[in-house]
């Protein structure tokens, strides 16, 4: 049985099978489809040719454009068939032909995406990515699974991104870039393959960070990718006099994770 609020908008043309739940002021366009097990929040709107399918659940607020699919199966050799999800959060747009994927037993099961995002058309978020809040995917951006995008990170037009690496908050990759590494907060990365060419200055600015604590990053930066220790331990010989600095310990902190993947840097991916 359908669990469908009353003020939602439901056109007689599209489908809503037993089992979903839709609600407050929902409204679901002509020629969409919406499965048993997924959840509509309320103010949610499908435009027209949505298909939202699989354990899914769409937070409030967001809207979603034709021909996009979201909650299909992963697209995954390991895919069994198990219950896993997709979890979308709030206020998010998701554009024409977007695709989301469920999660995977064997990579936790679950993809997650945040509030506030923006999602351009013929994107591809694949199972088992965990993205934050208010990001960006330029038309065409391509994750694969298990990829991790923090808060605030801009993906430029084409830009794919490798399986289990990581792109830190406030971070932009440039149109077409290959990101085979992880990269840095605040970092930005261009060219195939990817290159990490410096700060987001321009996205630093807009945030509204101040001028004094930009150019700390900037000197963080050189002293982490220029100095004559590995990365890693100059990453942590700065940490005592950067402690005061939010967005420093952003990046050593990124540094010092865990990760399946090595550090993109001015000279990885240089002949």
């Amino acid at each position: 049985m359908n669990m469908i609020a009353a003020s939602a908008r439901i056109h007689p043309l599209s489908v809503v099978e037993d089992g979903a739940v839709i609600g407050e002021n929902v409204v679901v366009g002509p020629f969409c489809h919406v499965g048993p097990h997924v959840v509509l929040g309320d103010d949610v709107e499908l435009l027209t040719h949505v298909v939202v399918t699989g354990r899914t659940t769409i937070g409030r607020g967001t809207r979603i454009f034709p021909s996009a699919v979201i909650g299909g199966d992963p697209q995954s050799i390991h895919h069994g068939g198990e219950d896993t999800t997709l979890t979308v959060g709030e206020r998010n747009t998701i554009r024409e032909g977007v695709t989301m994927n469920t999660g995977t037993a064997g990579g936790g099961g679950k993809t997650v995406v945040g509030d506030g995002n923006l999602f351009l058309a013929y994107s591809h978020i694949a199972h088992d990515c965990i993205l934050g809040n208010n990001i960006i995917l330029s038309n065409n951006v391509m994750l694969a699974g298990h990829v991790t995008v923090e808060d605030r990170a801009i993906l430029g037009g084409g830009s794919a991104v490798h399986q289990f690496a990581r792109v830190g908050r406030h971070a932009f990759v440039g149109g077409l870039s290959a990101v085979a590494y992880d990269v840095i907060p605040y970092g930005m990365l261009n060219g195939n393959p990817g290159i990490l060419g410096g700060i987001n200055v321009v996205g630093m600015s807009r945030s509204g960070m101040d001028k004094a604590t930009i150019h700390r990053v900037r000197r963080a930066f050189k002293a982490i990718f220029e100095g004559e220790g590995s990365i890693r331990n100059n990453a942590a010989a700065i940490r005592e006099e950067y402690a005061d600095c939010v967005p420093v310990m952003h990046i050593l902190d990124f540094i010092g994770a865990d990760s399946d993947r090595a550090l993109s840097s001015p000279n990885r991916g240089k002949a």
